[in-house]
């Protein structure tokens, strides 16, 4: 009898195991699904044989209005079931039901995107960068810039199940971000990489736009999520430094990696610009060589406009080498460097570099490990999908693992079915042949093709991705959300992967923020929505608003007359 008792134990104890996963939630919260911006998303389902079968879900709607940059969100556990998230350059937001893609809650009241901006950007600009989600106060925060008498950027914090906007919000980056003497101007000002949510801070990072117009300057912006009238800055000291990349803000969880682009008359002085830079909570910057690395060549890249911060910033774990624990930046010279992100270094060599082929610019790159090692990928503007292992030798190397051809300027992403096995680097072929398209995380070889007709999308936008969830994908594309599906249906998930990376510590020396914000924000064009679920919470769609027309923007003048490439360059 004991005997009996015991087994039943165990297989009840079993029983409850399965259960558990069964009911785990599976959450895309921000850009390249974590911290470290690895891409990684872990998924049982999807094997090398069922991807090779994905197809579109005709059956999903997937409607909305505007161009769309920023990367899908999937977030489940609240009162509509599972949504996805979505933003446009119309300064549109959307909860739709992760299975129809019928609209749950929009907001289309945010406030008028800028139909022209300086010098070469999005026209019209709104919501560029990929929203994060705070899932323990089921907040979603993004960044808009509204148009005015004065051009201004504000961060929104809205309620990710009803769209309704939280008291005290939206912070006005112009009244409130301050640094070393520099006020923060929206109107010269891009926003285009992720937001990054680390220990209650919300952070949004700014570049110039694509012609290198006026005094921008590289900026990160925190504001405290439970007190958005405690906003912080840091900002390059020279003109420039642009924060090019579609990630934005990567972490380890306690520091924020940010990379820089070229700066301008510097007089021969680093002032910020070619490198990557360490910031702790706030965020503040210490100004220590532990705190910042620029190549030793940092001022022929400014010079010849190819920038160090082509790529953002991703954070790499590699066992066994020494050091382990570091950071990735892929340059527009054609260069990857890795650095030790305990102690950047200043100006000096980097642990690793090696020329990894054509022009590296405004995307993300991936990080994954399998059973041969760890990787990094990433696609170039010479239609490549390139990727490269790192040894786990004192120091690191970086050698040359695979490439494939691949049309497009899409930044990648990576399923696996438990964190090593069975890993394909996924991308879609944007402003190329618009599909996606699945590779072998080891050896580069071709798992899914891109589909039939059925699986061609349309405006596809430079730089997006796509992110994994219960056996299916979604990407966003102008005015759609395209959901894909593995034969299987959907499967019991596993977790979604957290960052590997390992936290680093923070530098001996403490720094004191010089942003001294005071002001609490309001926004006359941002009225509090009404939400569109029915009280039963079935989705009902919204009133779609007619799209704000693009215009070409008119070239404003340099800040020194250095030679430069076309407007194409970022």
């Amino acid at each position: 009898m004991r005997r009996l008792i015991f087994i039943i134990a165990i297989l009840a104890f079993a029983l409850c195991g399965v259960v558990a996963r069964a009911g785990t939630q599976v959450n895309v919260t921000q850009e390249h699904n974590n911290p470290s911006r690895d891409g990684v998303y872990i998924d049982a389902a999807f094997t090398p044989s069922s991807a090779a079968n994905l197809t579109r879900d005709l059956a999903f709607d997937g409607s909305i209005v505007g161009n769309v940059y920023a990367q899908p969100l999937y977030i489940e556990g609240g009162p509509n079931g599972p949504m996805i998230i979505a933003v446009t350059e119309s300064n549109n937001v959307y909860a739709l039901n992760a299975t129809t893609g019928l609209p749950i809650w929009s907001r289309t009241d945010i406030g008028p995107p800028v139909p022209t901006t300086p010098c070469g950007g999005f026209n019209p600009t709104g919501i560029t960068g990929t929203p994060v989600v705070d899932l323990a106060s089921r907040r979603l925060f993004f960044d808009a810039l509204i148009d005015g008498t004065t051009k201004k950027h504000f961060i929104y914090s809205l309620n990710v199940d009803t769209g309704v906007t939280t008291p005290g919000w939206p912070v006005d980056v112009n009244a409130t971000a301050t640094y070393n003497g520099m006020t923060f101007e929206s109107r010269i000002q891009e926003e285009r990489g992720g937001l990054a949510l680390v220990n209650g801070i919300v952070y949004v990072s700014y570049s110039g736009y694509v012609g290198d117009c006026e005094n921008y300057h590289g900026w990160v912006v925190g504001v405290d999520i439970n007190s958005p009238t405690n906003v912080h800055a840091w900002a390059t000291t020279a003109v420039g430094g642009g924060i090019w990349g579609h990630g934005g803000v990567a972490s380890d969880g306690t520091n924020m990696f940010v990379v820089t682009g070229n700066t301008f008359n510097t007089g021969g002085n680093w002032m910020g610009g070619e490198a990557i830079i360490r910031l702790q909570a706030g965020p503040t910057w210490t100004g220590m060589p532990t705190d910042y690395w620029a190549p030793i060549n940092w001022l022929n890249l400014d010079n010849g406009d190819t920038d160090l911060g082509g790529v953002s910033a991703t954070v790499i774990d590699v066992p066994g080498a020494t050091p382990s624990q570091l950071v990735l930046a892929l340059g527009k010279d054609s260069n990857a460097y890795l650095v030790n992100r305990n102690n950047l270094g200043g100006i000096t060599s980097p642990v690793a570099q090696a020329n990894v082929s054509g022009t590296n610019r405004g995307t993300s790159a991936v990080t994954y490990h399998t059973s041969q090692g760890t990787y990094f990928a990433f696609h170039n503007e010479s239609n490549f999908i390139r990727a490269y292992k790192i040894t786990p030798t004192n120091p690191p190397t970086i050698t040359f693992a695979w490439a494939m051809s691949q049309t497009g300027r899409g930044s990648p992403w990576v399923t696996t079915t438990d964190g090593t096995n069975n890993v394909i680097v996924w991308v879609a072929g944007v402003q190329g042949d618009q599909r996606l398209h699945g590779y072998d995380g080891d050896t580069g070889a071709m798992v899914y093709a891109g589909g039939g007709t059925n699986e061609l999308m349309t405006g596809t936008r430079q730089w997006n991705t796509g992110i994994a969830a219960r056996g299916r994908m979604y990407f966003g594309a102008d005015n759609k959300i395209y959901a894909f599906r593995l034969p299987a249906g959907t499967p019991t998930p596993t977790p979604t992967a957290t960052s590997t990376a390992t936290a680093t510590p923070t530098a001996i020396a403490t720094a004191t923020s010089t942003a001294t914000p005071s002001v609490t924000p309001t926004a006359t064009t941002s009225p509090t929505p009404t939400a569109t679920a029915s009280a039963s919470g079935s989705p009902t769609p919204t009133p779609r608003p007619t799209p704000t027309p693009r215009s070409r923007a008119t070239p404003r003048p340099r800040p020194t007359p250095l030679p430069r490439p076309s407007a194409q360059s970022r």
